[in-house]
């Protein structure tokens, strides 16, 4: 995971990527499969569409910030996660992702991640879908809101906060 600086001044506002920006309900299924299907939902992330709210909210927010995404996606995913991102039209980074073999809960991954930005930027938002990383980070005191424009998935919730793949 590289927190490599961009040369922008402004202030950092951060967006997962997942349920924040892409409807990921269409490949679930991979991950309700026992034996789950990671690389199988992982590959078919390039379908997703894109929901609407956050891809507003992350344009609106380039007008006076930086934006990052901090997404619990594996490293591995980058190029697939680039393409998405150019193919609707945002922005292709910075982009922060999980190393490939880091499996803490996303709640940790990201609240490490932040304190490491945060000690060369000022970090103004965070937008994120998993409720668990939204506690731990309005604890610490950050900026952050719950995206609720897609349903959360316990599904998801278990990606995020137990097998630490998302």
């Amino acid at each position: 995971m590289s927190l490599a600086p961009s040369g922008d001044a402004r202030p950092l506002a951060v967006f997962d990527v997942d349920g924040v920006l892409a409807d990921v309900t269409h490949r679930l299924h991979h991950l309700r499969a026992r034996p789950q299907r990671w690389e199988r939902f992982f590959t078919a992330a390039d379908r997703d569409p894109l929901l609407v709210e956050g891809a507003d909210r992350l344009r609106a927010a380039l007008a006076d910030h930086e934006v990052l995404y901090l997404t619990g996606r594996p490293e591995r995913t980058r190029r697939l996660t680039e393409r998405w991102l150019a193919k609707h039209d945002l922005p292709t980074g910075p982009l922060i992702m999980r190393d490939d073999h880091d499996s803490r809960p996303a709640r940790w991954m990201k609240r490490e991640v932040l304190r490491r930005l945060s000690a060369s930027r000022e970090i103004v938002s965070v937008l994120d879908d998993d409720p668990a990383v939204v506690a731990v980070l309005e604890a610490d005191g950050w900026p952050v809101e719950l995206a609720t424009w897609l349903p959360h998935s316990s599904t998801l919730q278990t990606a995020q906060e137990h097998d630490g793949r998302t």
